[in-house]
């Protein structure tokens, strides 16, 4: 293989690699700020732990549609 080719290739990898940390770090951080969220309202409403269970769900829902929608780049 020539060096042009192989200066393409790791490109690539580290394209990939990047989208996919990215990917990683949106399903972390969108349960991290759901679950904030759900815990201010329940403090704030006095609904423990109905709020963080509700953030929860729509942090790790929006964080997986945030995972697929990234993912869905590398093809």
């Amino acid at each position: 293989m020539s060096k042009k080719n192989d200066q393409e290739d790791e490109g690539e990898v580290n394209r990939r690699s990047g989208v996919m940390y990215a990917a990683a770090l949106s399903i972390f951080f969108s349960v991290l700020v759901g679950f904030g969220i759900g815990w201010a309202l329940d403090k704030w409403l006095g609904t423990t732990p109905w709020m963080v269970v509700a953030g929860i769900v729509a942090g790790s829902a929006l964080g997986f549609y945030e995972f697929i929608r990234l993912t869905s780049k590398l093809d």
